[in-house]
């Protein structure tokens, strides 16, 4: 069927263009509606684009991780001081700050200091608007409308769009608006929906990438703020893939969650969030270790466990490559040693009962039913699979994101810089494929028939030297059973090399089909040590490190407690954040996470919608609507 557009060129439309135009024209019946959403999209591809945010390696630190959302990394105490530097004390705009971060707790505390006047209503809602009328500045109305509280969103709408130069009856009725709203004792409501708006329009979209889970105890608390965050996306990180793997039912990935929390003294996330019972683990291991105290005896019982199901693994795939950690048959037990390569390293602990002569690598039956119960106990668990379910939802492997490349550990180089991977049958995956390959896996082990490949390949994930999550050749054994600091070293993949270097970065960038010169690599997974003198940016800008240090177990290491990355329409800028001390801190002192700025890339010419990827679909849009205009027009769709 053919058809004239404006410009007086002529195309066919096939079937398929023509029910899809039929179908849109549901959601636009006439000549005017269609009209008047090309000339809305058209003013928003003008727009300057959105804010983002970047964030990696959280590890459960909880409070830190929900002051930052709370305080847009910053940002809003940059706009606070924009707009009132020159009119309000530096205390007085810190107080503005903690209002908007935490307004219920924050008025409590007034409300016992006898604060909240009728004058302090009025000053504070007037400075809440004009902070929200200036974030709200880059968006259209009908963007900011969608965000705003459904309790007053008439009235916000309302005083975000007066005018300082307003006629006087306009500005009365204002005043009046501000005036109702705090004698029929509604500002304290107001102020929460005013302060959840500026956090709402700070940021535009928030990028996780990776590590939310392990090391801190409460990623539970971090996925339910994420889950309730208005745009986001996540690239799964090796801890993240480990849990994902345990609630897919690999054994393997069980014992290491089970080795971690025990470890790092988090157990309450498995018993209290996740209702994951130890009761079965522990009967086991005072049983079994009864020399050593409770914990002590669960944290040995689950890492012999965990060696036997690791060979069990490396034994069915030698495709893996990881023959060297079957180390378990090279130990010496009347001479306490174990044989690593051609040397032999003495073993701090020798009491290995449930290792068979000729069988370490089979658990007893013992063993294979405190599995059993785990296994039932992650399988089975309503609020792990919520949280789960989440992270397929919104994450993958990598994302391409506005010409920029993130990932959360590495793209797997061999020792000349080439793509390296995996061999599964006949087919070779590496580079972009192997990412892809890696994702399919990773969903199908959760969602498919729980085979018994795809949950190795999740351990795999995990741990493997070539896994794009890991990159390196875990020493778990050695840290566990040898004192000999020397062979806990652990080697790195060449990307880790390479990425020093802009060529490899370009290379990498290319492989993903991404070219301009404004690309980055956005990376996690390696802290950054800060204080030794180590720059997060690498490759001459190309590629970005943002693990500075969330865990509060890195900073001593770091020298800060983590980075945010902050891409807006102006450029690029990484904020390094000192350690949070407490919401209690905060709320007493109106104690702010200390932040530094660098601006490593400002762009020449602003960004707009346009030069965004939500730009190419907004375009992709305007040119059906000018499909479905023309087909109106010319009576191919009569309503």
């Amino acid at each position: 069927m053919e058809l004239r557009l404006e410009e007086g060129k002529q195309i066919t439309l096939s079937e398929d263009k023509l029910k899809y135009l039929r179908l849109l024209s549901e959601q636009y019946p006439s000549v005017p509606s269609v009209c008047r959403e090309i000339i809305n999209l058209q003013a928003i591809l003008n727009l300057p684009k959105g804010t983002e945010h970047f964030m990696s390696d959280l590890h459960g630190e909880y409070e830190a991780f929900y002051h930052l959302l709370n305080n847009a990394a910053g940002v809003i105490k940059e706009k606070v001081d924009m707009i009132f530097g020159k009119r309000l004390s530096a205390r007085e705009r810190q107080e503005i700050c903690t209002l908007v971060y935490y307004p219920v707790e924050k008025l409590k505390r007034l409300r016992d200091e006898q604060v909240l006047t009728p004058y302090w209503y009025k000053l504070t809602l007037k400075n809440l608007m004009e902070l929200a009328k200036l974030l709200s500045s880059k968006y259209t109305r009908s963007k900011v409308r969608k965000a705003l509280p459904a309790d007053f969103s008439y009235i916000i709408d309302e005083l975000l769009h007066a005018q300082p130069d307003e006629d006087n009856n306009q500005h009365v009725y204002h005043e009046k608006i501000i005036d109702t709203i705090i004698e029929i004792n509604s500002a304290d409501a107001f102020i929460v929906a005013i302060s959840k708006l500026v956090k709402r329009l700070a940021v535009d979209h928030l990028h996780i990438v990776g590590d939310i889970y392990d090391r801190g105890s409460s990623a539970d608390h971090i996925l339910d703020l994420l889950m309730q965050y208005h745009s986001v996306d996540i690239e799964w990180g090796n801890h993240d893939i480990l849990w994902m793997g345990a609630a897919s039912g690999s054994e393997a990935c069980i014992a290491n969650v089970l080795r971690n929390n025990i470890k790092y003294d988090n157990i309450e996330i498995l018993e209290n969030s996740y209702a994951i019972s130890l009761r079965s683990l522990t009967i086991f291991a005072e049983k079994t270790y009864p020399k050593l105290a409770p914990m002590e005896a669960a944290l040995k019982a689950i890492s012999v466990i965990l060696f036997k199901l690791e060979g069990q693994i490396i034994l069915r795939h030698p495709e893996y490559g990881m023959s060297d950690r079957l180390l378990l048959d090279k130990i010496d037990r009347q001479r306490g040693t174990v044989r690593i390569g051609q040397k032999e390293y003495v073993l701090n602990d020798t009491d290995f009962p449930t290792l068979a002569e000729g069988e370490c690598y089979r658990l007893t039956r013992e063993e294979q039913q405190v599995m059993d119960d785990l296994k039932a106990a992650f399988r089975n668990s309503h609020m792990l699979r919520r949280h789960i379910e989440f992270l397929y939802e919104k994450g993958n492997i990598y994302r391409c994101y506005n010409g920029n490349l993130l990932y959360h550990g590495c793209i797997p180089m061999d020792e000349n810089g080439e793509f390296d991977g995996m061999k599964v049958g006949n087919t070779a995956y590496k580079g972009k494929a192997y990412m892809d390959y890696a994702s399919k896996v990773a969903r199908r082990a959760y969602f498919g028939s729980n085979d018994l490949y795809d949950l190795d390949f999740m351990w795999y994930l995990w741990c493997g030297s070539k896994s794009p999550l890991a990159g390196r050749n875990m020493k778990t054994f050695e840290r566990t059973f040898i004192d000999d600091e020397s062979v806990w070293e652990e080697e790195k993949n060449p990307y880790y090399r390479f990425y020093q270097e802009e060529e490899y970065c370009i290379k990498i960038l290319k492989e993903f089909g991404l070219e301009t010169p404004t690309s980055h690599i956005i990376n996690g997974h390696t802290p950054i040590k800060v204080a030794a003198g180590e720059s997060p940016l690498k490759a001459n800008k190309r590629l970005i490190v943002i693990d500075g240090g969330f865990c509060k177990a890195y900073q001593k290491t770091t020298g800060i407690a983590g980075y945010t990355l902050i891409y807006n329409s102006h450029g690029m800028r990484l904020k390094a954040h000192q350690p949070f001390e407490s919401i209690e801190k905060v709320l007493e002192e109106n104690k702010d996470i200390e932040s530094t700025s660098d601006f490593f890339e400002t762009e020449p010419v602003r960004v707009m919608v346009k030069d965004t990827d939500n730009g190419a679909k907004i375009k992709e849009t305007i040119r059906d609507l000018e499909l479905l205009l023309a087909a109106y027009r010319q009576g191919l769709i009569v309503k």
